[in-house]
């Protein structure tokens, strides 16, 4: 058998095109953020992580235009040696501020981010204790580690009782890393982190909460999970990770918590130091996002209730939606081409979303994954249920 038959024999993408119903890597021709032009007419778009809408804020994109008269498009190497611009400083140092923190680290990429953090952080005859559903560059980042003779074990889903058991199976003085999302990003559920921090704090467990989908989203002022529950970074969680890809309008990711602990990833991470840095567009564009989330705390209060008014209406149209304090609004299919053929019919109609299938989600747990921003007007949202109403009752899912 060659090595490249599987590739040969790989059919799921040739099938679904045959069929009109392959929903990847649709081209967007127009991006006016909650519209997108798609083969040559407007869409709503139901499935962008541009929660806060500033992706073409006007200070955003002059920000980004000025790094580039000044910098040009790429710093051309990693910051470890000629890419460390003192945007990247300014960066860190706001950041760390906005979260109440020490110190902060960029990373050109969120995926990048849980890489270059977990198996620097986590070495021989240390622990990572990840749940389950955690994002996939956790997952990437863990098997780094376990590769590296490191102990990774996993638990059930924001399940603390499964977790409870987990830490009680092993070594009381091993040192352990826990890492969670805040927001899991498939079905929008919020990790229960007053739990999850006593837990780990009983047993010699340090805590890494990703934040990709709660900053900016939660907590006061869009500062995240631990400000949600009223808790502190720094003290009740050890290390914040987050990403520039979703709120705030950009690309690449961060770490952040205590300085000795920044410095050692700065300084040891294999992620950082081979990668070229975060480009002087994508600096500028999260540092000016950053600004405005502080100087309009409103924002997030928008996002809050577009989500709330969603929810609302899911539920009057008949669906089953999680009672979660976030954009993410899955909606359960519960089958591969059932999902693709709903996925395309919200496109007919005019909505973007985003289809979700098995192995990404169990057998029967399918869904449409919905995400809504706080620059969504309300005649989009209330178009966005007309459709749902609509493609639901043609697919027998309301009455």
């Amino acid at each position: 058998m060659d090595l490249f038959d599987k590739c040969k024999q790989y059919e799921r993408v040739k099938i679904l095109k045959e069929m009109k119903l392959f929903p990847y890597f649709q081209e967007i021709e127009e991006n006016n953020c909650t519209e997108v032009k798609i083969d040559g007419r407007m869409v709503i778009m139901a499935g962008s992580n541009n929660y806060l809408g500033l992706t073409k804020h006007p200070e955003v994109l002059a920000a980004a235009h000025k790094a580039m008269d000044d910098f040009g498009t790429s710093c051309s190497g990693s910051r470890f040696l000629n890419g460390n611009l003192v945007l990247h400083r300014e960066l860190e140092e706001e950041l760390a501020d906005f979260l109440g923190v020490e110190s902060s680290l960029v990373f050109t990429t969120g995926f990048l981010t849980n890489q270059g953090i977990i198996p620097t952080i986590v070495n021989r005859d240390e622990c990572v204790i990840s749940d389950k559903e955690n994002h996939a560059s956790i997952v990437a980042g863990t098997l780094i580690a376990r590769a590296m003779a490191s102990h990774v074990k996993r638990y059930a889903n924001n399940d603390m009782e499964s977790l409870k058991k987990l830490l009680l199976q092993l070594p009381p003085a091993a040192p352990k890393l826990l890492v969670s999302d805040g927001v899991f990003s498939m079905s929008g559920a919020v990790v229960d982190l007053p739990r999850l921090v006593q837990l780990a704090h009983g047993h010699n467990a340090r805590v890494m909460i990703d934040e990709a989908h709660s900053i900016g989203v939660l907590g006061d002022g869009g500062r995240g999970v631990s400000s949600h529950f009223g808790m502190q970074n720094g003290r009740d969680v050890d290390l914040v990770m987050g990403t520039f890809s979703k709120s705030f309008a950009s690309l690449g990711g961060f770490v952040a918590g205590g300085k000795e602990v920044v410095d050692y990833i700065k300084y040891n991470s294999q992620a950082l130091i081979f990668s070229a840095s975060m480009p002087p567009a994508n600096v500028a564009a999260a540092r000016t996002a950053l600004r405005i989330i502080r100087r309009e705390p409103e924002r997030v209060q928008r996002l809050h209730d577009n989500a709330g008014y969603m929810r609302r209406g899911f539920r009057e149209l008949g669906y089953q939606i999680p009672d979660d304090p976030t954009p993410i609004i899955p909606i359960l299919i519960g089958d591969n081409m059932k999902t693709f053929r709903f996925c395309h019919r919200l496109l007919e109609e005019g909505v973007f979303a985003n289809p979700v299938v098995s192995p990404a989600v169990p057998e029967g747990k399918q869904l449409i994954r919905s995400f809504f921003m706080a620059t969504h007007e309300k005649r989009q949202l209330d178009r966005v249920l007309e459709v749902f109403g609509l493609v639901g009752r043609e697919f027998g899912l309301l009455n």
